[in-house]
């Protein structure tokens, strides 16, 4: 199933983006994800928007599953290692890892277009092709 209608499409390009924050702080810090998550709620307006709850099920299981992310990613990123790809790059990845692996009414090709986007809008000029590329890479492997 695709994302259906735009106004879902929209909530849940800004929910990747907030938990894209998130999980950025929590890479820089060195801090799990789920303590990032609960400074962040307190410093977002209340009352939360509603796509936040889509946020906190990424933020959630990116950090439960992050070692088996962070290997996939290692493992499919030809040429680089997971500390060498730029803070962005890695935590696209992370989100879109996640998304491929563990949520079933997220299509595949969704989850990378959402990650590529995102990369055009906040990273390098480099980054979407790289994240297309890996994350296709996954994407074929996950679903053999």
């Amino acid at each position: 199933m695709a994302e259906g209608p735009k106004k879902e499409r929209l909530a849940r390009r800004k929910a990747r983006k907030r938990a894209l924050d998130v999980l950025f702080e929590a890479d820089l810090r060195d801090l799990p994800p789920s303590q990032v998550l609960l400074t962040y709620l307190e410093r977002i307006a209340k009352p939360h928007p509603e796509h936040l709850e889509y946020s906190k099920t990424i933020i959630d299981g990116v950090g439960k599953h992050l070692d088996r992310i962070d290997e996939l990613i290692a493992s499919y990123a030809e040429g680089w290692t997971i500390d060498r790809m730029p803070a962005v790059d890695r935590n696209l990845a992370r989100i879109a890892v996640y998304e491929l692996l563990f949520e079933p009414d997220v299509d595949d090709p969704v989850a990378i277009t959402e990650a590529v986007e995102l990369a055009k809008e906040m990273s390098t000029d480099d980054s979407p092709r790289f994240l297309n590329g890996l994350l296709d890479r996954i994407a074929a492997f996950a679903t053999r």
